[in-house]
């Protein structure tokens, strides 16, 4: 492979975005980096070409996503009760169960090539929890992990009440990544009662407007966010 690291990585914004539109935005830009790695083999380094990098940040509507290991008897609405709720159900290609997406939860897709940066999925993955623990940091929020469950948490030590803040699925293939983590800012928490999230029947789910007691700018943590996830991985945004 090439050995002139690639850490600058494109950030984009894409707003309020139909799901099925993002997650077509994110097949595009993860096969147009498959491409380059698939004719990159048998080149000399030196003619290689470089793999481009991004970030992508938005919302969504109402919409309940299954992951590859997920149940779907974790869905606890039919068809007539997404329509009555204006929510679209999708099974994807990501890891993990099934989560909600909607409106007031910042959600982050990094494409990134990861020989661009370490090839370790593990470290990857603690490394976009480290960004969210340490956004939430910076509203007074003391978050962390608990062992054997991806995503962040409140109360993550003692576990009296342990509530799931940051949920995440991510899909990689020649250590190109997408898919990512949802964060719940504003998040409308009534939607969740209607899955098992991620599969987890015996935690409940919070937002960081619940935790404060007040709305807070999504914009602004997306931010935040995308300033502690560029420190993290060294990246430098175009």
């Amino acid at each position: 492979m090439n050995n002139n690291l690639n850490k600058t990585v494109q950030f984009i914004d894409l707003g309020l975005i139909d799901y099925q539109e993002g997650w077509d935005t994110q097949e595009k830009l993860f096969a147009e980096i498959i491409d380059i790695k698939v004719a990159n083999r048998g080149i000399a380094p030196e003619e290689q070409k470089i793999t481009p990098n991004y970030l992508l940040f938005c919302q969504h509507p109402h919409v309940y996503t299954l992951g590859k290991s997920g149940k779907i008897d974790n869905l606890l609405l039919n068809e007539e009760g997404l329509q009555e709720k204006e929510a679209k159900f999708y099974k994807i290609n990501r890891g993990g169960d099934i989560t909600y997406h909607g409106p007031g939860q910042l959600v982050g897709y990094p494409i990134l090539d990861l020989e661009n940066f370490f090839t370790d999925i593990h470290r990857y993955m603690r490394f976009l929890e480290e960004g969210v623990i340490l956004t939430l940091a910076d509203y007074g929020i003391e978050a962390g992990r608990i062992d054997g469950l991806t995503g962040v948490w409140l109360n993550p030590i003692e576990q009296k009440n342990p509530r799931k803040i940051c949920a995440m699925g991510v899909k990689s293939s020649r250590w190109v990544t997408m898919h990512g983590l949802a964060l719940n800012v504003n998040t409308d928490l009534n939607y969740f009662q209607n899955i098992v999230p991620c599969g987890i029947d015996d935690k409940a789910v919070t937002s960081m407007a619940t935790e404060i007691g007040k709305l807070i700018d999504v914009h602004e943590v997306g931010v935040k966010l995308k300033g502690h996830l560029g420190r993290l991985f060294e990246m430098d945004f175009a």
